[in-house]
């Protein structure tokens, strides 16, 4: 018998002789429960009021119905929770767990939601750099770029003796006509070229550039700022800056030289680098035809270029036989052998570089920075700030709430999907706001140690030194 249904409920048949009905008339449920989980996180780091001080406010205060810390707080919270599109919002104003985030249960006015929707959002995510008639609200991106480097440095108890600074660019593929738009060769398409800065976990810059310029365009001035900033709080710490060879460029190695950083960068391979390691690529193909595996051997050797470079560099190359052809690798290092001998430079220090693409994967497809659809660059510009607050805010979950639990490493795709995606009933009352969260959820109790932690975090930033 065909099932029957009408705009009020559904039938799905029945199960051992009881009728299976659905219907959307559960009132005040949610489906991102977890989300709690970001709101605790928020209060231990205190991330939304100061993103939130990043930006000025004209509006006249007596027609404000949502501050701007709600609207900054509401977007980074909705991309945490996967939701990409401002469009999203005119559900998620009347959804109980955004209210509960905003900590605003009603608004003042009786057509409003407790949260703004898609257009007021908007009208956020177009602010200028000064305020206008029609954009009231401005924003600092200095300031921005500043608070991301603070993150960093306040989820240190103390200076660490060393910090490895990743650089990297990366496609974003752009569909329509928006400002700063470039055909690139190599990605085969129409996109921007962000500049990334990480380390470790920490996303210490996002910067969102045209790809009409080289991959190191901006790097100079972008390791500058941060390393000043981090050498006012951290005098003595030791950095090293690492990255591809999209990055060999002579201002940005010289200028490292020159502010006691260290560098390790590949080096595209060239005819003259290859013949500098002719007789080590002859031995490992020897070595690896005979024994059928894979062989290697390093050199080191002083090398600059024809042209481009100001001066002779220490240069180290891996000489590989493999898959039955060879596979010669260079990099480039400020680093002298008695501090790092060739073969643990490169096998240790250097390829560890590539897992700064996993985490530029988090911010790309788990948290939607490649969203950049609106007109102008600035706008885009500060999506990608959106996304990248929505980031720090979830690394700092992992870092704080989700140690020594089997999400320690977990990306944050699978975090918003096992810890915050969890269905619930809310119950609010005159003494309090009941979250009755599903029974069956697997994660309950690495999802409970997270906010026991985050609790005590919050807890400890809020007393007194």
């Amino acid at each position: 018998m065909p099932t029957e249904c009408s705009a009020e409920s559904f039938d799905f048949g029945s199960v051992e002789g009881r009728r299976v009905e659905a219907a959307f008339d559960a009132g005040l449920v949610t489906s991102d429960a977890g989300a709690l989980l970001l709101g605790a996180t928020d209060r231990a780091i205190r991330m939304i009021d100061r993103f939130a001080s990043c930006f000025h406010d004209e509006r006249r205060p007596e027609w404000i119905e949502h501050e701007v810390s709600t609207l900054v707080g509401q977007r980074v919270f909705g991309i945490a929770l996967g939701y990409e599109d401002l469009n999203d919002h005119d559900e998620l104003r009347h959804d109980p767990m955004m209210a509960v985030l905003a900590g605003k249960l009603a608004a003042r006015r009786e057509d409003c939601a407790p949260v703004a929707g898609k257009s007021t959002l908007n009208r956020l995510e177009l602010s200028k750099l000064e305020p206008t008639r029609y954009h009231k609200i401005s924003h600092n991106p200095v300031a921005i770029k500043r608070l991301l480097v603070d993150l960093f440095l306040e989820a240190h108890a103390r200076a660490p003796q060393q910090i490895i600074l990743d650089l990297d660019a990366t496609d974003d593929p752009v569909h329509g006509e928006q400002e700063g738009r470039f055909f690139h060769g190599y990605y085969d398409c129409y996109c921007y070229l962000p500049l990334y800065v990480f380390c470790g976990r920490h996303l210490l810059a996002a910067k969102l550039r045209s790809a009409s310029m080289d991959a190191a365009a901006g790097s100079v001035e972008e390791v500058a700022r941060i390393v000043r900033h981090i050498r006012r709080r951290w005098p003595h710490v030791r950095i090293l800056v690492r990255a591809d060879s999209g990055f060999a460029r002579d201002n940005l190695m010289a200028w490292c030289e020159a502010n006691g950083v260290d560098y390790v960068f590949g080096v595209p391979q060239n005819l003259r680098l290859n013949a500098e390691i002719k007789d080590e690529l002859a031995r490992a193909e020897m070595k690896s035809r005979r024994t059928g595996k894979p062989a290697r051997y390093f050199k080191e050797f002083k090398w600059r270029t024809r042209s481009s470079w100001s001066r002779e560099r220490r240069v180290i190359a891996k000489a590989e036989f493999t898959n039955g052809e060879a596979n010669p690798r260079f990099v480039v290092t400020s680093l002298t052998r008695a501090q790092c001998k060739p073969k643990y430079l490169y096998e240790i220090i250097y390829c560890a570089r590539g897992d700064m693409e996993n985490r530029i994967k988090e911010c790309q497809l788990d948290l939607y920075a490649d969203r950049t659809s609106s007109a102008t660059m600035r706008a885009n510009q500060l999506r990608l700030w959106f996304a990248s607050m929505a980031y720090v805010l979830l690394c700092a979950m992992r870092r704080i709430g989700l140690h020594h639990t089997p999400f320690a490493d977990a990306s944050c795709g699978t975090i918003r999907l096992k810890l915050l995606k969890i269905g619930a009933l809310v119950r609010i009352s005159v003494r309090r706001i009941k979250v009755a969260m599903a029974s069956a959820c697997p994660a309950a109790q690495d999802w409970g140690r997270a906010a026991f932690r985050l609790a005590l975090a919050a807890l400890a930033r809020a007393s007194p030194a």
